[in-house]
């Protein structure tokens, strides 16, 4: 099954495609240079997901489109980067950019370390019409200094419950076993085997 992913983010097409294993192709927004920008505007993980989904599905009727948004809840920052994870320090902050700041914050508020959560939202659509949602989450805690160069994002810096590494150090077969993203893709995968929604995507 062919899957077009909201993104333009690389990491995060190689790590759902893992996810979701060899019945589906995944491709993603690099090569469609027309494709619109998109207003991330939600309050929440699920609605940027959604507007996601809506947008792309409706600029690329005959696909199956799959969007995500995620990011990391601290709770000593009560709750912040939430939706403003992957802009945190700014517009085109790079991640380590974001971690640094992140860390500046934790500073502020006299934290070394906190609990924390990464949130994956997931929604499925087929030419404007929410098809499917879902939401995985993974439980942790912030560390500091940042350890091990896999993932991306603020892997280096999370921990997973039950873990002495974090996701920046753990192999790509332990994190996708675990992560935020895998709890959500799973539930994609079981609905998509169940629904027939290809038949109804490609029109066959």
């Amino acid at each position: 099954m062919d899957l077009m992913f909201a993104t333009r983010n690389r990491h995060k097409t190689r790590e759902l495609a893992q996810l979701l294993g060899p019945d589906y192709a995944v491709r993603d927004l690099t090569g469609e240079y027309g494709a619109p920008e998109i207003d991330e505007n939600g309050s929440t993980f699920l609605e940027n997901a959604r507007i996601k989904a809506r947008t792309i599905s409706r600029y690329l009727p005959q696909q199956i489109v799959i969007a995500d948004d995620s990011g990391l809840i601290v709770d000593a920052l009560g709750g912040a980067p939430g939706v403003f994870s992957a802009r945190y320090a700014g517009a085109q902050a790079s991640d380590a950019e974001n971690i640094a700041k992140l860390l500046r914050e934790l500073d502020r508020c006299g934290h070394t370390e906190s609990p924390a959560r990464f949130v994956c939202a997931i929604v499925l659509a087929i030419n404007g019409r929410i098809m499917f949602a879902t939401q995985g989450e993974a439980a942790g805690r912030i560390i500091r200094p940042p350890h091990g160069t896999n993932g991306f994002g603020y892997d280096p810096v999370f921990i997973p419950a039950g873990f002495e590494k974090t996701f920046g150090e753990l192999p790509n077969e332990v994190k996708n076993n675990i992560s935020h993203r895998a709890a959500a893709a799973r539930k994609v995968r079981l609905f998509l085997q169940k629904s027939g929604i290809k038949k109804d995507a490609a029109g066959q």
